[in-house]
């Protein structure tokens, strides 16, 4: 039986932090939703004063389906805020609908990485799609041609953009959520106790983003050791 160990020391342990941080976010906002701010401001109000602050008038606020769904289409000009968070009062509710008008701002300010981001998702599609067959045919054809595994190499490459992505989002969400709780403490009547509140449902969320460039780069490092275990086998 063959046991695929780099995967066992390397990207398990990076699984199980992203499933801590995806559990971290949810019990992050569910404790933080179910308080009322004092002021009653919701969460579509929220985006809306920090929209409206920063001359973004054009940019609609809609709600949508499911459970922490929210985010920006800039190609709609649309902030979708989930049913937790549009009509929601809480500190939560607040700092996610900001979060998300930070991600409008950045987009009219044209902020490098989201810039960078928006470019790059075209490739970072096609490279994750095509990632795992290039090197299962690279691997497969060394052993009937050597120097076929150049091919595994070339698959490498393509996964390496899907961890370029997660690369470049990381400073894109981190700067939202800074965006996000300086609009909180300067355009809404939200205390200190409050903004402390919001800051630790972003900080939650902000981890996700972390553990999941954790999960590429262990993939992409186990990925290599593999293609190059095969070609020194081979």
């Amino acid at each position: 039986m063959w046991l695929d160990y780099y995967y066992i020391v390397l990207v398990l342990p990076a699984v199980l932090f992203s499933l801590f941080a995806s559990l971290s976010v949810r019990s992050t906002f569910h404790r933080y939703s179910k308080i009322p701010t004092r002021c009653r401001l919701s969460g579509h109000d929220a985006a809306r004063t920090v929209l409206d602050a920063n001359g973004l008038h054009h940019v609609r606020i809609e709600r949508v389906e499911g459970e922490l769904t929210d985010h920006y289409d800039p190609r709609a000009n649309v902030i979708r805020l989930s049913r937790a968070v549009y009509d929601n009062t809480s500190c939560a509710a607040i700092g996610v609908a900001a979060h998300e008008a930070g991600h409008a701002i950045q987009h009219a300010q044209n902020y490098l990485p989201i810039r960078i981001r928006s470019a790059i998702i075209p490739i970072t599609t096609i490279g994750s799609r095509l990632a795992l067959p290039l090197i299962l045919v690279g691997i497969l054809l060394e052993v009937l041609a050597p120097g076929m595994i150049v091919i595994a190499y070339a698959g490498v490459i393509a996964f390496s953009l899907c961890v370029l992505f997660q690369l470049v989002t990381l400073p894109t969400e981190f700067n939202a959520s800074r965006r996000a709780i300086r609009a909180i403490a300067e355009q809404t009547p939200l205390d200190s106790e409050e903004i402390s509140g919001s800051k630790k449902v972003l900080r939650a969320a902000a981890m996700t983003y972390v553990a999941a460039l954790a999960v590429s780069v262990m993939q992409l490092l186990r990925l290599l050791l593999l293609v190059s275990g095969s070609r020194r086998r081979n």
